[in-house]
């Protein structure tokens, strides 16, 4: 059947909090239409897309989403009326993880794409990071070991690539097929890219949360940020 569009996912800095879950025919395009406006100060990013043959196949989504719960869903009141939006109060990691069950139960895998970011993507996320937490410097893999978030021992992965697995051996490095590296080099070895954000792309093998939920979790309980 012939391929008509792409779910996508879009992240935004300026709300890290939600996701932007749609349809589209050409993606591209409707992210150069989001990103003409100048109420928002980061850009919408290309997070991840799934091929689909189908126009509106979104809604399908959304509609499980609603189901499964209601609250999910950005919903106001304007002028009147009731507007469900396309923004979903969840993680990219998560909302990545609905799309890949919904790929291999259909058995399409390869239609389900984690996109790599920017220079330029990844600097404003980074940007958005310190501004949120006040921090121009964020905790490492050592902090989270001392903090017990996670432990020497144990597996980790890129969220797209779940079969390949690495060992975390110490506060700067992992074991990947036999190789001594760094977070961040395993993360490009097994996606081909040139670089990585390795704490929100990464997950501990048979749990949701990325690197990074876990390392922001423990800080709010610190009181380290709000």
């Amino acid at each position: 059947m012939e391929q008509k569009g792409v779910i996508y996912i879009l992240t935004n800095p300026s709300f890290p909090d939600y996701v932007k879950i749609g349809y589209a025919d050409d993606v591209e395009r409707r992210l150069k239409e989001l990103n003409r406006s100048e109420c928002i100060p980061f850009s919408f990013r290309l997070y991840a897309y799934y091929k689909v043959p189908r126009r509106l196949t979104d809604m399908k989504l959304h509609q499980m989403i609603d189901k499964l719960n209601p609250n999910l869903r950005s919903i106001e009141e304007f002028d009147g009326k009731t507007r469900k939006r396309e923004f979903y109060n969840m993680s990219p990691a998560d909302a990545y993880s609905i799309l890949e069950t919904i790929a291999q139960l259909s058995g399409s895998e390869d239609k389900l794409v984690l996109k790599e970011p920017s220079s330029k993507e990844m600097k404003d996320e980074q940007e958005a990071e310190e501004i949120r937490t006040k921090r121009a410097v964020l905790p490492k893999l050592d902090w989270m070991i001392k903090q017990g978030i996670i432990s020497v021992g144990d597996k980790i992965c890129v969220i797209s690539h779940p079969s390949e697995v690495a060992t975390i051996i110490d506060g700067k490095h992992v074991e990947y097929k036999g190789e001594t590296m760094s977070m961040n080099a395993f993360g490009c070895k097994v996606t081909g890219w040139t670089a990585i954000q390795s704490y929100a792309l990464m997950k501990r093998v048979g749990e949701n949360m990325t690197l990074s939920e876990l390392r922001e979790e423990k800080m709010k309980e610190l009181g380290l940020i709000n």
